[in-house]
């Protein structure tokens, strides 16, 4: 299994992945369509970052970067194919989000989520991510929102 950074060829996977974990448990919402749709230009055009996993030159999974104002970065859009799930990816895939987020002195990084998604909170907690008082966003789904300090 390998991490690297998001390339062009990328974008279908990237749309994929991210499809099947959300609808399987929600809408997919208009903020989520423009995010996938076009990941260059809404992610990495911004200044941001997205990485994917692939395991014998297939995507498996993938998270993103989304610069915020304050030089930290939220965490979206991070998935795992379910042929690849509880093998560990998704700490990997944090580790690299956490990595380039100090390689780029990032304050912080935060993130949107939802409770009923019990393996995603497992792998931000373990990260050291803590929760965060409701605020307003985009995201009808999103109930838990929390936050990792870099600096």
């Amino acid at each position: 299994m390998e991490i690297i950074a998001f390339e062009p060829r990328h974008g279908e996977a990237w749309k994929r992945l991210n499809e099947a974990w959300i609808a399987k448990h929600f809408a997919i919402e208009p903020k989520d369509r423009e995010v996938l749709d076009d990941p260059t230009g809404q992610i990495l055009a911004k200044g941001g970052a997205i990485f994917m996993a692939e395991r014998d030159g297939e995507a498996v999974g993938c998270v993103g970067l989304i610069a915020l104002s304050d030089g930290g970065f939220e965490v979206a859009k991070m998935a795992v194919s379910e042929a690849v799930r509880g093998g560990g990816l998704g700490k990997r895939l944090m580790a690299a989000c956490i990595d380039h987020a100090r390689s780029v002195g990032a304050p912080r990084l935060y993130l949107e989520t939802n409770s009923a998604l019990a393996p995603a909170l497992a792998v931000y907690r373990g990260a050291g991510f803590k929760d965060l008082p409701p605020r307003p966003t985009p995201y009808a789904r999103a109930d838990v929102f929390m936050e990792l300090p870099l600096a």
